[in-house]
């Protein structure tokens, strides 16, 4: 391909801007339209970080660093590795649900995404190829958006889910960014606003389901695997009727990832785990109940299920440690509603000699005192003082989870919940919550971020060349996160901090991928999975580009 010195600087891929040296400049073209002086990367890092500084909100922020993304790859990630902690929120949740919610209004550009529509389905393999235009592929993240974050279906608009997810992958493990690929399946959105929007950039029609929706479904996946053989395929924010039913599809074929069911379940676990080793308690004897019966509830659920498994329970003693609480209370076996993951959790009334009236959280709470309490309700607020004080009344140290986000779903704050137990609750939030100071200790909070959990993941996995992402491989995961908690400290959080994303990405990346040879599931025979992992690692900084066509 013969390029313009404008297609350069407009390439994010290839573009320096005024870190072009002179010998490139005169080579490609570029003396004359770029200013004179030559800067490096720090330099330039330090200027957009002063630029940022000047936006008044997280919104504007966002929106300036993402037009560094659109156009210098290296810079926007270089920045972004030196500020991780203050990025994330900005750079996705909470913020991308403001750009998600607005993405049509605020289009500038596509940002190398994909998108594919059920209407126009014999263009896939194509646009898929014109999409990766011929970079090598390892990994995509696709949604279809019906179920984003806590915001529910914003059709094409929650191709933005997908972009800012790969984002994540980018600045935590280092997966090289011009090898993945956003994508966005348009099968028509429920979201009237949308519909009656004339700047919607999606189809204006109402959501297909049943098989057609499969068959689009399939159609990408089969184009998917055609193109890019070492594909590593994550599923992002899929509605709950289908959600399941494609990872399901899928995952026995080809490395294939939902983090709403997978990922979410994983950084609960590592948490859980790191609360336990606080509080010195065995994970077999913890009563587990999740308020929230969707997607991200019950993929939670059974990823802790497989947990008490893998410790030695059988199936029916497992799940007599198992209770889910969704919009009509309880869930029993005789509610011809349940869905195919709530069944298996699902109890019996003859249990209870009032299971008729457990129809609320703090009924059930009461009935069944749990240990351990995760919430992905959405319903702000639900876990209140006389629900904790119920729960604390039963165990030592409650282990209280409100992970719905963002902030104004939240079902409890972290500072709430120490006071309402005395400081015994070990918290996780779903969001970025400060430390809590409650009568002399400082209680750090953990954040349940799937962030650090699935680029680690994904970096291991595809490092180790892996032919399937198994159970052992999720459970390494959580394992190789909880053990970091440091038990000896006042106030210690279940989970590492953000802060540390990078490093801690390396520390799953690894832990996955010796599971993946440990289990002979390796497509090419790793010796050294410290060094496979390093070397799959991609750092921010700028190369010689040393054979490029050119049209002066």
């Amino acid at each position: 391909m013969r390029y313009t010195p404008e297609q350069i600087l407009n390439d994010p891929f290839l573009n320096k801007g005024t870190a072009f040296t002179d010998a490139e400049r005169q080579q490609f073209g570029l003396a004359g339209i770029l200013p004179p002086a030559v800067q490096t990367l720090d330099q330039q890092v330090k200027q957009a970080y002063a630029q940022l500084n000047t936006k008044g909100s997280d919104l504007q922020k966002r929106i300036f660093l993402m037009d560094i993304f659109n156009h210098n790859r290296v810079l926007f990630y270089k920045l972004f590795s030196e500020h991780i902690a203050e990025f994330m929120p900005i750079v996705y949740d909470p913020t991308i649900a403001d750009t998600i919610e607005n993405y049509s209004a605020l289009f500038v550009e596509p940002q190398n995404a994909v998108y594919l529509n059920i209407d126009n389905q014999d263009d896939i393999e194509s646009a898929l190829k014109h999409g990766a235009d011929g970079r090598d592929i390892r990994l995509v993240v696709v949604t279809d958006g019906e179920g984003i974050l806590g915001i529910g279906d914003w059709g094409t608009q929650g191709v933005d889910i997908s972009v800012g997810k790969l984002m994540v992958y980018t600045a935590a493990a280092g997966i090289d960014p011009a090898s993945v690929l956003p994508v966005v399946l348009d099968a028509g959105t429920n979201n009237e606003s949308l519909l009656s929007d004339d700047l919607y950039l999606g189809l204006r029609k109402k959501r297909v389901y049943g098989d057609d929706y499969y068959a689009f479904v399939d159609k990408f996946v089969a184009a998917a695997r055609k193109l890019f053989p070492k594909l590593y395929l994550h599923f992002e924010d899929f509605g709950r009727s289908n959600a399941a039913n494609i990872l399901n599809k899928y995952q026995g074929q080809l490395t294939t990832f939902n983090d709403d069911i997978q990922g979410t379940g994983i950084i609960v676990l590592a948490g859980i785990l790191g609360a336990l080793n606080i509080s010195q308690q065995k994970m077999t004897d913890q009563i587990y109940m999740s308020f929230g019966a969707g997607t991200a509830g019950a993929g939670i659920t059974k990823r802790i299920y497989d947990e008490f498994l893998q410790q030695g329970l059988s199936e029916d003693e497992a799940r007599k440690h198992f209770y889910m609480v969704d919009k009509q209370g309880l869930l029993f076996d005789d509610d011809p509603t349940l869905t195919p993951e709530q069944k298996p959790f699902a109890r019996k009334r003859s249990e209870f000699a009032n299971a008729d009236s457990l129809t609320t959280l703090e009924a059930a709470v009461k009935a069944v005192h749990p240990t351990i309490l995760v919430g992905t309700s959405t319903q702000p607020g639900s876990f209140t003082e006389s629900v904790v004080s119920e729960m604390a009344q039963h165990t030592s140290r409650p282990i209280i989870f409100p992970l719905s986000n963002p902030t104004k779903l939240a079902e409890a704050k972290a500072e709430d919940l120490i006071k309402w137990t005395d400081g015994r609750a070990l918290v996780a939030t779903g969001i970025p919550a400060a430390p809590v100071a409650y009568k002399g200790v400082t209680y750090e909070i953990g954040q349940a971020n799937n962030a650090l959990v699935y680029p680690g993941l994904g970096l291991g996995t595809i490092a180790a060349t892996a032919k399937l992402l198994t159970d052992g491989m999720i459970s390494a995961a959580a394992h190789s996160l909880g053990g970091i908690v440091d038990p000896d400290q006042d106030g210690a959080a279940v989970l590492p901090p953000v802060t540390k994303l990078d490093v801690f990405s390396q520390t799953v990346a690894n832990a996955v991928a010796n599971e993946a040879v440990k289990e002979g599931q390796t497509k090419d025979d790793i010796k050294d999975v410290k060094a496979a992992v390093a070397n799959m690692k991609w750092v921010p900084e700028y190369k010689d580009i040393k054979s490029l066509d050119v049209d002066r």
